[in-house]
């Protein structure tokens, strides 16, 4: 892995948010979600596109606390504009869990 320096980190701009609203993407060439997160009052609220079916339910993503790049351009994926990164980690199966904080934290704040 090539390593980068501290300065290469910080252009990454994460945030945490807090999903607000959660659909089925059917159309999508992979299962996913469609995602609205509420970034707080600077971004405030943003759209990701999210293959994460294995693991999470529309029902059981609203009120989660996620962590997100948001300084990606914004993709579009099929209909859908997906404005940030939602981050996650493959578990033993290959379903992707979500990364957040373990508390709550005001929605925008960086993670660093």
């Amino acid at each position: 892995m090539d390593r980068i320096e501290f300065a290469d980190f910080q252009k990454v701009d994460i945030r945490v948010g807090t999903v607000v609203r959660s659909e089925p993407y059917p159309e999508a060439r992979k299962p996913a979600l469609k995602l609205w997160i509420n970034f707080g009052a600077e971004l405030g609220m943003l759209t990701s596109s999210a293959q994460i079916t294995d693991l999470y339910a529309p029902h059981n993503v609203v009120g989660r606390q996620v962590v997100a790049v948001v300084n990606f351009p914004p993709r579009q994926i099929g209909t859908f504009r997906s404005e940030v990164l939602i981050l996650g980690v493959s578990n033993a199966d290959g379903a992707v869990v979500l990364v957040g904080p373990d508390r709550a934290v005001p929605d925008g704040h960086s993670v660093f």
